[in-house]
């Protein structure tokens, strides 16, 4: 028996995990019975998860990464004129190229506002999704690898600026009760590292126990919310003076915060 609640939203969100820790994601519009998939990389395992009487008619792909895309190909090759979305001409099979603002008709009852986030990859977008239903259902926010629970994505091809700017004034900017949905189950590893850098922090300490407790059980720990990550995701708090003076930048800017913050994870062995 499915829980009540989500029975009656009318946008029901589906996780997928692929490969070793992706996550991909089916966004049902309950109503008419049409989805869309996002960053299915592997296609049978997302096709599987489609609930009977449901029929895809979408990809959103927030970046060309395989691990992201790789999927797309068979699925367009499965399902018969499906859009697929994206912002980067790097994205197999992609067919509408989206940018900064842009605005997607998902299904009937389902919109998506898109925000152009380079850094990760140059292409990199996030997608924000509404229910134009009565319900107060709130947006979901698929976040790719530009913002993981608990983190952020390498800067791969990108700059601290450009990551500060998709945090701060982007992600942080969204309502606060927005569902953060994210590429990978990267929790536990993000919330280990994010203890060394604010270990008084206790949203972050109660977090990351939590956390630990959903792994052990087998079971997810996504989505959460953007005032959570605010309360405890110290790339989200990189103009906290906590954050600032654990990497050595006290008083410095947000993106010098945010650069030291990314290389002492990159160099996290924790």
């Amino acid at each position: 028996q499915r829980p009540k609640m989500q029975a009656e939203r009318a946008m029901k969100i589906v996780q997928v995990p692929v490969l070793s820790d992706n996550v991909a994601y089916l966004i049902i519009d309950t109503a008419t019975n049409t989805a869309a998939a996002v960053d299915p990389a592997e296609a049978d395992k997302v096709l599987a998860a489609v609930p009977e009487g449901v029929r895809i008619t979408s990809v959103l792909t927030t970046h060309h990464h395989a691990d992201h895309a790789g999927g797309n190909h068979n699925m367009v090759k499965a399902i018969a004129d499906l859009k697929v979305y994206g912002g980067d001409d790097r994205i197999d099979a992609l067919t509408h190229k989206v940018g900064e603002g842009a605005s997607i008709k998902v299904s009937e009852n389902i919109q998506a506002q898109v925000f152009f986030t380079p850094c990760h990859t140059r292409g990199h977008v996030l997608y924000l999704l509404s229910s134009s239903s009565a319900d107060s259902q709130p947006k979901a926010l698929f976040s790719g690898d530009t913002l993981f629970i608990g983190g952020c994505g390498r800067f791969f091809e990108g700059t601290a600026p450009q990551m500060s700017h998709a945090l701060l004034d982007v992600v942080a900017k969204l309502s606060p009760d927005t569902e953060v949905y994210c590429g990978h189950e990267y929790t536990v590893n993000n919330l280990k590292f994010a203890v060394t850098i604010e270990p008084e922090n206790l949203a972050l300490k109660d977090k990351y126990q939590w956390a630990q407790n959903q792994r052990q059980h087998g079971k997810s720990t996504i989505p959460s919310t953007v005032a959570e990550e605010l309360s405890y995701n110290p790339f989200l708090r990189v103009e906290q003076e906590s954050v600032a003076r654990a990497v050595g930048q006290s008083g410095k800017d947000r993106d010098s915060v945010m650069a030291a913050l990314r290389t002492t994870k990159d160099n996290f062995r924790g």
